[in-house]
Protein backbone atom coordinates (compact mmCIF):
# COMPACT_ATOMS: atom_id res chain seq x y z
CA UNK A 1 0.00 0.00 0.00
CA UNK A 2 1.22 3.54 -0.71
CA UNK A 3 2.21 5.54 2.39
CA UNK A 4 1.25 9.22 2.16
CA UNK A 5 3.92 11.78 3.10
CA UNK A 6 2.92 15.32 4.03
CA UNK A 7 5.18 18.19 3.00
CA UNK A 8 4.02 21.78 3.07
CA UNK A 9 0.35 20.87 2.90
CA UNK A 10 0.83 18.56 -0.05
CA UNK A 11 0.25 14.82 0.04
CA UNK A 12 2.46 12.54 -2.04
CA UNK A 13 1.24 9.06 -2.92
CA UNK A 14 3.18 6.33 -4.63
CA UNK A 15 1.87 5.60 -8.11
CA UNK A 16 2.20 1.91 -8.89
CA UNK A 17 1.74 0.26 -12.24
CA UNK A 18 -1.36 -1.89 -12.41
CA UNK A 19 -1.42 -4.82 -14.77
CA UNK A 20 -3.85 -5.27 -17.61
CA UNK A 21 -4.00 -7.61 -20.56
CA UNK A 22 -2.77 -5.65 -23.55
CA UNK A 23 -5.45 -5.41 -26.22
CA UNK A 24 -2.94 -4.37 -28.86
CA UNK A 25 0.20 -6.42 -28.27
CA UNK A 26 1.83 -5.09 -31.40
CA UNK A 27 1.69 -1.57 -29.98
CA UNK A 28 2.17 -1.93 -26.23
CA UNK A 29 4.88 -3.71 -24.31
CA UNK A 30 5.23 -4.17 -20.54
CA UNK A 31 7.40 -1.78 -18.56
CA UNK A 32 8.14 -2.31 -14.89
CA UNK A 33 8.33 1.00 -13.07
CA UNK A 34 7.00 2.87 -10.04
CA UNK A 35 6.47 6.61 -10.23
CA UNK A 36 5.40 9.18 -7.65
CA UNK A 37 2.25 11.16 -8.23
CA UNK A 38 1.81 14.49 -6.52
CA UNK A 39 -1.81 14.80 -5.43
CA UNK A 40 -2.92 18.08 -3.91
CA UNK A 41 -5.67 18.17 -1.32
CA UNK A 42 -7.84 20.53 -3.32
CA UNK A 43 -10.76 18.77 -4.99
CA UNK A 44 -12.67 19.71 -8.06
CA UNK A 45 -16.31 19.35 -8.87
CA UNK A 46 -16.88 17.92 -12.33
CA UNK A 47 -19.96 18.30 -14.49
CA UNK A 48 -22.89 16.37 -13.17
CA UNK A 49 -24.37 13.88 -15.58
CA UNK A 50 -27.33 15.09 -17.53
CA UNK A 51 -30.29 12.81 -17.84
CA UNK A 52 -30.60 12.18 -21.60
CA UNK A 53 -30.95 8.58 -23.59
CA UNK A 54 -29.44 4.57 -24.79
CA UNK A 55 -29.65 0.02 -26.43
CA UNK A 56 -27.27 -2.33 -27.45
CA UNK A 57 -27.31 -5.93 -27.86
CA UNK A 58 -27.04 -8.63 -25.42
CA UNK A 59 -23.73 -9.02 -24.35
CA UNK A 60 -21.37 -6.37 -24.35
CA UNK A 61 -20.67 -6.25 -20.72
CA UNK A 62 -22.03 -4.33 -17.75
CA UNK A 63 -24.74 -1.99 -16.79
CA UNK A 64 -23.69 -0.92 -13.42
CA UNK A 65 -25.63 -2.07 -10.45
CA UNK A 66 -24.84 -0.06 -7.35
CA UNK A 67 -27.93 -1.05 -5.40
CA UNK A 68 -27.59 -2.56 -1.97
CA UNK A 69 -28.76 -6.14 -1.59
CA UNK A 70 -30.57 -7.19 1.57
CA UNK A 71 -30.47 -10.80 2.77
CA UNK A 72 -33.17 -12.55 4.83
CA UNK A 73 -31.60 -11.47 8.14
CA UNK A 74 -31.57 -7.84 6.93
CA UNK A 75 -27.79 -7.78 6.49
CA UNK A 76 -26.79 -5.39 3.71
CA UNK A 77 -24.31 -6.58 1.10
CA UNK A 78 -22.86 -4.09 -1.40
CA UNK A 79 -22.01 -6.03 -4.57
CA UNK A 80 -19.39 -5.32 -7.18
CA UNK A 81 -20.66 -3.46 -10.24
CA UNK A 82 -22.24 -5.82 -12.73
CA UNK A 83 -22.52 -5.96 -16.48
CA UNK A 84 -25.95 -6.09 -18.07
CA UNK A 85 -24.99 -9.22 -19.94
CA UNK A 86 -27.74 -11.05 -21.79
CA UNK A 87 -26.91 -14.58 -20.67
CA UNK A 88 -29.97 -15.99 -22.37
CA UNK A 89 -28.75 -14.57 -25.69
CA UNK A 90 -25.33 -16.16 -25.14
CA UNK A 91 -26.94 -19.51 -24.30
CA UNK A 92 -29.26 -19.37 -27.32
CA UNK A 93 -26.38 -18.38 -29.63
CA UNK A 94 -23.73 -20.63 -28.12
CA UNK A 95 -22.31 -21.79 -31.48
CA UNK A 96 -21.86 -18.24 -32.80
CA UNK A 97 -20.24 -17.08 -29.55
CA UNK A 98 -17.86 -20.06 -29.59
CA UNK A 99 -16.77 -19.25 -33.16
CA UNK A 100 -16.28 -15.62 -32.19
CA UNK A 101 -14.04 -16.59 -29.27
CA UNK A 102 -11.96 -18.78 -31.58
CA UNK A 103 -11.66 -16.06 -34.22
CA UNK A 104 -10.50 -13.56 -31.61
CA UNK A 105 -8.13 -16.01 -29.93
CA UNK A 106 -9.95 -15.33 -26.66
CA UNK A 107 -9.27 -17.26 -23.46
CA UNK A 108 -12.85 -16.80 -22.20
CA UNK A 109 -14.40 -20.04 -20.93
CA UNK A 110 -17.82 -20.24 -22.57
CA UNK A 111 -18.70 -23.65 -21.13
CA UNK A 112 -17.97 -22.42 -17.62
CA UNK A 113 -20.10 -19.33 -18.16
CA UNK A 114 -23.06 -21.36 -19.41
CA UNK A 115 -22.64 -23.87 -16.59
CA UNK A 116 -22.63 -21.10 -13.98
CA UNK A 117 -25.67 -19.51 -15.62
CA UNK A 118 -27.61 -22.80 -15.44
CA UNK A 119 -26.69 -23.18 -11.77
CA UNK A 120 -27.76 -19.60 -11.15
CA UNK A 121 -31.18 -20.19 -12.74
CA UNK A 122 -31.74 -23.31 -10.64
CA UNK A 123 -30.63 -21.54 -7.48
CA UNK A 124 -32.92 -18.59 -8.20
CA UNK A 125 -35.86 -21.01 -8.55
CA UNK A 126 -35.02 -22.62 -5.21
CA UNK A 127 -34.75 -19.20 -3.53
CA UNK A 128 -38.13 -18.19 -4.93
CA UNK A 129 -39.65 -21.46 -3.75
CA UNK A 130 -38.42 -20.94 -0.17
CA UNK A 131 -39.59 -17.32 -0.19
CA UNK A 132 -43.05 -18.45 -1.26
CA UNK A 133 -43.14 -21.06 1.54
CA UNK A 134 -42.00 -18.42 4.05
CA UNK A 135 -44.82 -16.13 2.94
CA UNK A 136 -47.35 -18.94 3.37
CA UNK A 137 -46.12 -19.54 6.92
CA UNK A 138 -46.22 -15.80 7.68
CA UNK A 139 -49.84 -15.58 6.47
CA UNK A 140 -50.86 -18.55 8.62
CA UNK A 141 -49.32 -16.85 11.66
CA UNK A 142 -51.79 -13.97 11.25
CA UNK A 143 -54.79 -16.15 12.11
CA UNK A 144 -56.01 -17.63 15.39
CA UNK A 145 -53.95 -20.70 16.23
CA UNK A 146 -53.52 -23.15 19.02
CA UNK A 147 -50.25 -22.55 20.95
CA UNK A 148 -48.81 -25.83 19.72
CA UNK A 149 -49.66 -25.04 16.11
CA UNK A 150 -48.20 -21.53 16.43
CA UNK A 151 -44.99 -22.93 17.89
CA UNK A 152 -44.78 -25.39 15.03
CA UNK A 153 -45.14 -22.56 12.51
CA UNK A 154 -42.51 -20.51 14.37
CA UNK A 155 -40.01 -23.36 14.06
CA UNK A 156 -40.90 -23.90 10.41
CA UNK A 157 -40.45 -20.19 9.70
CA UNK A 158 -37.11 -20.17 11.48
CA UNK A 159 -35.86 -23.13 9.45
CA UNK A 160 -37.03 -21.51 6.22
CA UNK A 161 -35.28 -18.25 7.12
CA UNK A 162 -31.99 -20.00 7.85
CA UNK A 163 -32.21 -22.06 4.68
CA UNK A 164 -33.07 -18.96 2.66
CA UNK A 165 -30.16 -17.04 4.16
CA UNK A 166 -27.72 -19.73 3.08
CA UNK A 167 -29.16 -19.88 -0.44
CA UNK A 168 -29.10 -16.08 -0.81
CA UNK A 169 -25.44 -15.97 0.18
CA UNK A 170 -24.72 -18.73 -2.34
CA UNK A 171 -26.67 -16.76 -4.93
CA UNK A 172 -24.54 -13.65 -4.36
CA UNK A 173 -21.30 -15.63 -4.64
CA UNK A 174 -22.50 -17.43 -7.77
CA UNK A 175 -23.62 -14.14 -9.35
CA UNK A 176 -20.18 -12.60 -8.75
CA UNK A 177 -18.42 -15.66 -10.14
CA UNK A 178 -20.63 -15.64 -13.23
CA UNK A 179 -19.95 -11.94 -13.76
CA UNK A 180 -16.19 -12.39 -13.48
CA UNK A 181 -16.17 -15.18 -16.05
CA UNK A 182 -18.70 -13.61 -18.42
CA UNK A 183 -16.92 -10.26 -18.50
CA UNK A 184 -13.99 -12.05 -20.17
CA UNK A 185 -16.15 -12.69 -23.23
CA UNK A 186 -15.35 -10.07 -25.91
CA UNK A 187 -17.83 -8.28 -28.10
CA UNK A 188 -19.19 -10.03 -31.16
CA UNK A 189 -17.44 -9.27 -34.47
CA UNK A 190 -18.67 -7.51 -37.60
CA UNK A 191 -19.18 -10.06 -40.42
CA UNK A 192 -16.81 -8.13 -42.73
CA UNK A 193 -13.87 -8.21 -40.29
CA UNK A 194 -10.96 -10.30 -41.67
CA UNK A 195 -10.34 -13.43 -39.58
CA UNK A 196 -6.86 -14.00 -38.22
CA UNK A 197 -3.79 -12.21 -36.86
CA UNK A 198 -2.82 -8.60 -37.57
CA UNK A 199 -1.16 -9.51 -40.87
CA UNK A 200 -4.59 -10.66 -42.15
CA UNK A 201 -5.91 -7.08 -41.93
CA UNK A 202 -7.07 -5.69 -45.27
CA UNK A 203 -6.39 -2.29 -46.86
CA UNK A 204 -9.58 -0.24 -47.29
CA UNK A 205 -7.97 2.80 -48.86
CA UNK A 206 -4.53 4.10 -49.89
CA UNK A 207 -4.14 7.90 -49.96
CA UNK A 208 -1.31 9.78 -51.67
CA UNK A 209 2.19 8.58 -52.49
CA UNK A 210 5.49 8.54 -50.60
CA UNK A 211 7.53 11.66 -51.16
CA UNK A 212 10.66 11.25 -53.28
CA UNK A 213 13.69 12.77 -51.56
CA UNK A 214 16.80 13.90 -53.46
CA UNK A 215 18.89 13.87 -50.28
CA UNK A 216 19.61 11.55 -47.38
CA UNK A 217 16.50 11.36 -45.19
CA UNK A 218 16.81 11.99 -41.46
CA UNK A 219 14.53 10.56 -38.79
CA UNK A 220 12.62 12.77 -36.39
CA UNK A 221 15.16 12.24 -33.61
CA UNK A 222 18.01 13.64 -35.68
CA UNK A 223 15.85 16.47 -36.96
CA UNK A 224 14.70 17.27 -33.44
CA UNK A 225 18.25 17.39 -32.16
CA UNK A 226 19.50 19.63 -34.96
CA UNK A 227 16.48 21.96 -34.67
CA UNK A 228 16.54 21.91 -30.84
CA UNK A 229 12.97 20.61 -30.54
CA UNK A 230 13.22 17.78 -27.94
CA UNK A 231 15.17 16.87 -24.83
CA UNK A 232 14.92 13.16 -23.99
CA UNK A 233 18.05 13.10 -21.82
CA UNK A 234 16.82 15.66 -19.29
CA UNK A 235 13.39 14.01 -19.20
CA UNK A 236 15.02 10.64 -18.51
CA UNK A 237 16.77 12.13 -15.48
CA UNK A 238 13.59 13.81 -14.24
CA UNK A 239 10.97 11.13 -15.05
CA UNK A 240 12.59 8.04 -16.58
CA UNK A 241 12.90 6.59 -20.05
CA UNK A 242 10.29 7.31 -22.72
CA UNK A 243 9.50 10.76 -21.36
CA UNK A 244 10.46 13.96 -23.15
CA UNK A 245 10.52 17.73 -23.14
CA UNK A 246 9.22 19.56 -26.20
CA UNK A 247 11.05 22.81 -26.90
CA UNK A 248 10.83 25.88 -29.10
CA UNK A 249 8.77 25.32 -32.27
CA UNK A 250 7.81 21.79 -31.18
CA UNK A 251 5.70 23.35 -28.42
CA UNK A 252 3.98 25.56 -30.97
CA UNK A 253 3.52 22.51 -33.19
CA UNK A 254 1.79 20.53 -30.43
CA UNK A 255 -0.51 23.39 -29.52
CA UNK A 256 -1.18 24.14 -33.17
CA UNK A 257 -2.09 20.53 -33.91
CA UNK A 258 -4.46 20.38 -30.95
CA UNK A 259 -6.24 23.65 -31.72
CA UNK A 260 -6.48 22.96 -35.45
CA UNK A 261 -7.83 19.43 -34.87
CA UNK A 262 -10.44 20.51 -32.31
CA UNK A 263 -11.49 23.37 -34.57
CA UNK A 264 -11.88 21.09 -37.59
CA UNK A 265 -13.82 18.41 -35.70
CA UNK A 266 -16.12 20.99 -34.10
CA UNK A 267 -17.16 22.01 -37.62
CA UNK A 268 -18.66 18.49 -37.90
CA UNK A 269 -20.97 19.12 -34.93
CA UNK A 270 -18.83 17.71 -32.11
CA UNK A 271 -18.99 19.19 -28.60
CA UNK A 272 -15.50 20.10 -27.25
CA UNK A 273 -14.43 18.74 -23.88
CA UNK A 274 -11.44 18.64 -21.61
CA UNK A 275 -11.63 15.69 -19.23
CA UNK A 276 -10.45 14.50 -15.84
CA UNK A 277 -7.19 12.60 -16.28
CA UNK A 278 -7.59 10.58 -13.08
CA UNK A 279 -10.62 8.27 -13.01
CA UNK A 280 -11.99 5.51 -10.83
CA UNK A 281 -10.70 2.02 -11.60
CA UNK A 282 -14.28 0.82 -12.05
CA UNK A 283 -14.80 3.27 -14.94
CA UNK A 284 -11.66 1.92 -16.63
CA UNK A 285 -13.09 -1.60 -16.25
CA UNK A 286 -16.50 -0.60 -17.57
CA UNK A 287 -14.91 0.78 -20.73
CA UNK A 288 -13.43 -2.68 -21.35
CA UNK A 289 -9.93 -2.30 -19.92
CA UNK A 290 -8.47 -4.05 -16.89
CA UNK A 291 -6.58 -1.69 -14.56
CA UNK A 292 -4.85 -4.51 -12.69
CA UNK A 293 -3.03 -7.61 -13.93
CA UNK A 294 0.40 -8.79 -14.98
CA UNK A 295 0.71 -6.86 -18.26
CA UNK A 296 -0.69 -3.38 -18.00
CA UNK A 297 -1.29 -0.23 -19.96
CA UNK A 298 -2.69 1.52 -16.90
CA UNK A 299 -0.99 3.54 -14.16
CA UNK A 300 -2.92 2.76 -10.98
CA UNK A 301 -2.59 4.98 -7.91
CA UNK A 302 -1.63 2.71 -5.05
CA UNK A 303 -3.82 2.90 -1.99
CA UNK A 304 -6.77 4.29 -3.95
CA UNK A 305 -9.39 3.17 -6.47
CA UNK A 306 -8.10 5.61 -9.10
CA UNK A 307 -6.04 5.37 -12.30
CA UNK A 308 -4.46 7.71 -14.81
CA UNK A 309 -6.28 7.60 -18.14
CA UNK A 310 -4.71 5.98 -21.19
CA UNK A 311 -7.22 7.70 -23.49
CA UNK A 312 -9.98 10.30 -23.19
CA UNK A 313 -12.34 7.54 -24.33
CA UNK A 314 -12.55 6.50 -20.67
CA UNK A 315 -13.70 9.74 -18.98
CA UNK A 316 -15.88 10.68 -21.98
CA UNK A 317 -17.48 7.23 -21.87
CA UNK A 318 -18.24 7.82 -18.20
CA UNK A 319 -19.81 11.26 -18.58
CA UNK A 320 -23.30 9.75 -19.08
CA UNK A 321 -22.77 6.72 -16.87
CA UNK A 322 -26.00 5.41 -15.27
CA UNK A 323 -28.14 7.70 -17.42
CA UNK A 324 -31.29 7.33 -19.48
CA UNK A 325 -30.97 9.69 -22.44
CA UNK A 326 -33.75 11.12 -24.56
CA UNK A 327 -33.75 9.69 -28.06
CA UNK A 328 -33.96 13.23 -29.42
CA UNK A 329 -30.57 14.02 -27.87
CA UNK A 330 -28.83 11.34 -29.95
CA UNK A 331 -26.33 11.24 -31.44
CA UNK A 332 -24.09 12.83 -28.83
CA UNK A 333 -20.76 13.70 -30.45
CA UNK A 334 -17.77 14.78 -28.36
CA UNK A 335 -14.23 15.83 -29.24
CA UNK A 336 -12.04 15.67 -26.14
CA UNK A 337 -8.52 16.84 -25.45
CA UNK A 338 -6.51 15.15 -22.72
CA UNK A 339 -3.09 13.98 -21.71
CA UNK A 340 -2.74 10.20 -21.84
CA UNK A 341 -0.56 7.92 -19.72
CA UNK A 342 0.46 4.39 -20.70
CA UNK A 343 2.89 2.06 -18.99
CA UNK A 344 3.73 -0.10 -21.99
CA UNK A 345 5.98 2.03 -24.10
CA UNK A 346 7.29 -0.85 -26.21
CA UNK A 347 10.56 -2.66 -26.75
CA UNK A 348 13.79 -0.83 -27.48
CA UNK A 349 14.86 -0.41 -31.08
CA UNK A 350 14.70 1.93 -34.04
CA UNK A 351 11.01 1.13 -34.65
CA UNK A 352 10.01 2.63 -31.29
CA UNK A 353 12.67 5.29 -30.77
CA UNK A 354 11.97 8.86 -29.84
CA UNK A 355 8.38 10.09 -29.87
CA UNK A 356 6.88 7.03 -31.53
CA UNK A 357 6.17 5.17 -28.29
CA UNK A 358 6.10 7.12 -25.03
CA UNK A 359 4.56 6.99 -21.56
CA UNK A 360 2.79 10.38 -21.67
CA UNK A 361 1.32 12.26 -24.60
CA UNK A 362 -1.41 14.66 -25.69
CA UNK A 363 -4.32 13.42 -27.76
CA UNK A 364 -7.59 14.60 -29.28
CA UNK A 365 -10.27 11.91 -29.19
CA UNK A 366 -13.68 11.70 -30.84
CA UNK A 367 -16.51 9.84 -29.10
CA UNK A 368 -20.08 9.20 -30.25
CA UNK A 369 -23.16 7.81 -28.48
CA UNK A 370 -25.92 6.85 -30.89
CA UNK A 371 -28.86 4.56 -31.62
CA UNK A 372 -27.92 0.95 -32.48
CA UNK A 373 -29.09 1.18 -36.07
CA UNK A 374 -26.77 4.15 -36.70
CA UNK A 375 -23.45 2.94 -35.34
CA UNK A 376 -22.14 1.46 -38.60
CA UNK A 377 -22.75 4.74 -40.44
CA UNK A 378 -21.11 6.79 -37.67
CA UNK A 379 -18.13 4.45 -37.79
CA UNK A 380 -17.74 5.39 -41.45
CA UNK A 381 -18.16 9.06 -40.51
CA UNK A 382 -15.35 8.85 -37.93
CA UNK A 383 -12.86 7.19 -40.27
CA UNK A 384 -13.86 9.73 -42.93
CA UNK A 385 -13.02 12.61 -40.57
CA UNK A 386 -9.65 11.06 -39.80
CA UNK A 387 -8.88 10.60 -43.49
CA UNK A 388 -9.88 14.23 -44.23
CA UNK A 389 -7.62 15.52 -41.46
CA UNK A 390 -4.58 13.55 -42.53
CA UNK A 391 -5.16 14.26 -46.23
CA UNK A 392 -5.29 18.00 -45.57
CA UNK A 393 -1.85 17.73 -43.94
CA UNK A 394 -0.52 16.02 -47.06
CA UNK A 395 0.26 12.67 -45.45
CA UNK A 396 0.60 9.46 -47.43
CA UNK A 397 -1.35 6.83 -45.50
CA UNK A 398 -3.45 3.70 -45.71
CA UNK A 399 -6.63 2.75 -43.88
CA UNK A 400 -6.90 -0.83 -42.63
CA UNK A 401 -9.84 -3.03 -41.62
CA UNK A 402 -8.19 -4.74 -38.67
CA UNK A 403 -8.27 -8.53 -38.32
CA UNK A 404 -10.23 -10.29 -35.57
CA UNK A 405 -7.29 -11.17 -33.31
CA UNK A 406 -6.15 -7.54 -33.27
CA UNK A 407 -9.51 -6.25 -32.00
CA UNK A 408 -9.70 -5.23 -28.37
CA UNK A 409 -12.45 -6.84 -26.32
CA UNK A 410 -14.89 -3.89 -26.70
CA UNK A 411 -14.49 -3.45 -30.48
CA UNK A 412 -17.03 -4.89 -32.90
CA UNK A 413 -14.95 -3.51 -35.76
CA UNK A 414 -11.83 -1.34 -35.88
CA UNK A 415 -10.20 0.72 -38.61
CA UNK A 416 -6.56 1.77 -38.25
CA UNK A 417 -4.72 4.52 -40.12
CA UNK A 418 -1.02 3.97 -40.83
CA UNK A 419 1.02 6.86 -42.24
CA UNK A 420 4.30 6.68 -44.11
CA UNK A 421 7.24 7.75 -41.93
CA UNK A 422 10.29 8.10 -44.20
CA UNK A 423 12.78 8.43 -41.35
CA UNK A 424 11.60 5.13 -39.91
CA UNK A 425 11.29 3.68 -43.40
CA UNK A 426 7.87 2.16 -42.76
CA UNK A 427 4.22 2.85 -42.07
CA UNK A 428 3.33 3.65 -38.49
CA UNK A 429 -0.08 3.71 -36.80
CA UNK A 430 -1.31 7.25 -36.18
CA UNK A 431 -5.00 6.65 -35.52
CA UNK A 432 -7.81 4.15 -35.11
CA UNK A 433 -11.61 4.21 -35.09
CA UNK A 434 -13.68 1.58 -33.26
CA UNK A 435 -17.37 0.69 -33.14
CA UNK A 436 -17.96 -0.84 -29.71
CA UNK A 437 -21.72 -1.36 -30.22
CA UNK A 438 -23.30 -1.91 -26.77
CA UNK A 439 -20.24 -3.43 -25.10
CA UNK A 440 -19.35 -0.32 -23.11
CA UNK A 441 -22.88 0.99 -22.57
CA UNK A 442 -23.95 -2.29 -20.94
CA UNK A 443 -21.11 -1.84 -18.47
CA UNK A 444 -21.55 1.89 -18.01
CA UNK A 445 -25.35 1.73 -17.79
CA UNK A 446 -26.04 4.21 -20.59
CA UNK A 447 -29.51 3.79 -22.07
CA UNK A 448 -31.93 5.82 -24.12
CA UNK A 449 -35.71 5.81 -24.22
CA UNK A 450 -37.18 5.58 -27.73
CA UNK A 451 -39.83 8.14 -28.51
CA UNK A 452 -43.38 6.76 -28.59
CA UNK A 453 -44.50 5.53 -31.98
CA UNK A 454 -46.76 2.91 -33.49
CA UNK A 455 -43.67 1.07 -34.73
CA UNK A 456 -42.50 0.53 -31.16
CA UNK A 457 -45.30 -1.41 -29.44
CA UNK A 458 -43.25 -2.41 -26.37
CA UNK A 459 -44.18 -0.13 -23.51
CA UNK A 460 -42.85 0.15 -20.00
CA UNK A 461 -44.44 1.66 -16.93
CA UNK A 462 -46.71 4.59 -17.58
CA UNK A 463 -46.95 3.72 -21.27
CA UNK A 464 -43.32 4.75 -21.80
CA UNK A 465 -41.22 2.84 -24.30
CA UNK A 466 -38.72 0.44 -22.75
CA UNK A 467 -35.17 1.74 -22.54
CA UNK A 468 -32.44 0.44 -24.84
CA UNK A 469 -28.66 0.60 -24.70
CA UNK A 470 -26.84 3.14 -26.84
CA UNK A 471 -23.93 2.22 -29.09
CA UNK A 472 -20.57 3.89 -28.46
CA UNK A 473 -17.78 4.66 -30.90
CA UNK A 474 -14.36 6.22 -30.46
CA UNK A 475 -11.66 7.48 -32.82
CA UNK A 476 -8.34 9.28 -32.50
CA UNK A 477 -8.33 12.64 -34.28
CA UNK A 478 -4.76 13.57 -33.31
CA UNK A 479 -2.16 11.64 -31.31
CA UNK A 480 0.34 14.48 -31.04
CA UNK A 481 3.73 12.68 -30.81
CA UNK A 482 3.14 10.51 -33.87
CA UNK A 483 1.76 13.45 -35.80
CA UNK A 484 4.96 15.33 -35.02
CA UNK A 485 6.98 12.34 -36.24
CA UNK A 486 5.06 12.37 -39.54
CA UNK A 487 5.31 16.12 -40.00
CA UNK A 488 9.04 16.39 -39.32
CA UNK A 489 10.02 13.39 -41.42
CA UNK A 490 7.75 14.11 -44.39
CA UNK A 491 8.31 17.87 -44.56
CA UNK A 492 12.09 17.97 -43.97
CA UNK A 493 14.19 19.94 -46.47
CA UNK A 494 17.73 19.44 -47.75
CA UNK A 495 19.01 22.45 -45.76
CA UNK A 496 17.81 20.82 -42.50
CA UNK A 497 14.66 22.93 -42.15
CA UNK A 498 11.09 21.63 -41.88
CA UNK A 499 8.15 23.20 -43.70
CA UNK A 500 4.89 23.61 -41.75
CA UNK A 501 1.78 22.46 -43.68
CA UNK A 502 -0.40 25.42 -44.61
CA UNK A 503 -3.48 24.40 -42.54
CA UNK A 504 -1.42 24.58 -39.33
CA UNK A 505 0.23 27.94 -39.94
CA UNK A 506 -2.63 30.12 -38.65
CA UNK A 507 -2.55 28.06 -35.43
CA UNK A 508 1.22 28.55 -35.03
CA UNK A 509 1.44 32.31 -35.18
CA UNK A 510 2.08 32.25 -38.92
CA UNK A 511 5.18 30.06 -38.67
CA UNK A 512 5.94 28.62 -42.11
CA UNK A 513 9.32 26.93 -41.66
CA UNK A 514 11.27 25.55 -38.71
CA UNK A 515 14.90 26.38 -39.41
CA UNK A 516 18.16 25.56 -37.66
CA UNK A 517 18.66 28.14 -34.94
CA UNK A 518 21.70 29.68 -36.60
CA UNK A 519 19.54 30.49 -39.65
CA UNK A 520 16.73 32.18 -37.76
CA UNK A 521 13.05 31.41 -38.09
CA UNK A 522 10.69 31.99 -40.97
CA UNK A 523 7.21 33.46 -40.50
CA UNK A 524 4.59 34.37 -43.04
Amino acid sequence: MGIPTYIGGTTFYSLKLAAIPSYSPSIFRPVSRTLTLNLFHSRYQFLQKRALPLLVRAFSAPAIQTILLTTSDDRVVKPQWKAAIDFKWIRDNKAAVAVNLKNRNSNANLELVLGLYERLLNLQKEVERLRAERNVVANKMKGKLEPSERQKLIEEGKNLKEGLLTLEEDLLRLTDELQQEAQCIPNMTHPHVPIGEEDCSTVRKMVGNPRNFSFLVKDHLQLGKELDLFDFDAAAEVSGSKFYYLKNEAVMLELGLINWTVSEVMKRGFIPLTTPEIVRSSVVEKCGFQPRGTNTQVYSIEGSDQCLIGTAEIPVGGIHMDSILAESSLPLKYVAFSHCFRTEAGAAGTATRGLYRVHQFSKVEMFILCRPDESDSYHEELIGIEEDLFSSLGFHFKTLDMASVDLGAPAYRKFDVEAWMPGLGRYGEISSASNCTDYQSRRLGIRYRPESSSTNPKKGKGNLASTLFVHTLNATACAVPRMIVCLLENYQQEDGSVVIPEPLRPFMGGLAVITPKSSGRSFI
